[in-house]
């Protein structure tokens, strides 16, 4: 009991909570994504390290793609080894035309995500990045358009491996079993590269931040690349042997 006449200590009201007195970094940096906000990261640290991490599982993701694709080519590599006549003559039944516009279509779609990428570090270049990113999807798209335009002929020529395929040589089936699987496999990469850069495109527009924080960019313009690169080891292969020399 307090004694009368004592004068009494005004109450001290409860302090607000500390996370309503220091700004959280989702306030701070909309457009990071979990777990850095618990990590305690400034929002430029933050933003940093998540775009290193995307950027590294990006390449180890490219890394077991590479032993993939590397297990076709060690077989084309044996198979031209073992039979150079008849892979010679195989690929010399291949539209030469179809595949150096495909080539062409794929070097200047690379161009452009490079160009994307690089820009899409400066705000003030948004409107590049867009079109660049949109123009690299439409050259993904035509060059899957005229790999159709290709496969129509390749079966009409009766250049599908089974009964009744053109060439008499057996090893010809192999080379062209190499061809439509690798080519369609490379396609299903290239399909995806455009649903991704696509959606990149869509949110850039929507979201006026996006492309200059995100670390998607780098990381979807990374996979293109890839896609480019298996492409030009597959030209050669699939159209240049047996025109050459």
């Amino acid at each position: 009991m307090r004694a009368t006449g004592e004068p009494s200590l005004p109450l001290r009201e409860p302090s607000p909570p500390l996370r309503e007195t220091v700004p959280s970094l989702r306030e701070s940096a909309p457009s990071l994504r979990e777990p850095w906000h618990d990590l305690g990261f400034a929002p430029a640290d933050a933003l940093a390290r998540q775009r290193a991490g995307a950027t590294f599982g990006m390449w180890i993701f490219i890394a077991s793609e590479v032993l993939f694709f590397g297990a076709l080519f060690l077989f084309y590599a044996a198979l031209r080894a073992e039979h150079p006549e008849a892979v010679a003559a195989a690929a010399r039944e291949t539209n030469i035309v179809y595949g150096t516009a495909n080539t062409a279509l794929l070097l200047t779609s690379g161009l452009l995500a490079a160009i994307a990428a690089r820009a899409a570090e400066v705000p003030a270049l948004r409107r590049l990045v867009l079109v660049c990113l949109l123009l690299t999807a439409g050259l993904g798209l035509a060059f899957l358009i005229v790999k159709g335009f290709e496969y129509r002929e390749d079966i009409r020529e009766n250049l599908v491996p089974g009964p009744g395929f053109k060439l008499a040589d057996r090893p010809t089936q192999l080379f062209f079993g190499f061809y439509w699987f690798a080519t369609a496999v490379h396609g299903i990469h290239l399909a995806i590269g455009i649903g991704l850069v696509t959606r990149l495109a869509w949110k850039g527009w929507h979201a006026p931040d996006f492309l200059a924080t995100s670390p998607q960019v780098e990381v979807a313009l990374l996979y293109w690349g890839f896609v480019d690169m298996v492409w030009i080891v597959l030209y050669p292969a699939l159209y240049l042997v047996g025109r050459t020399g």
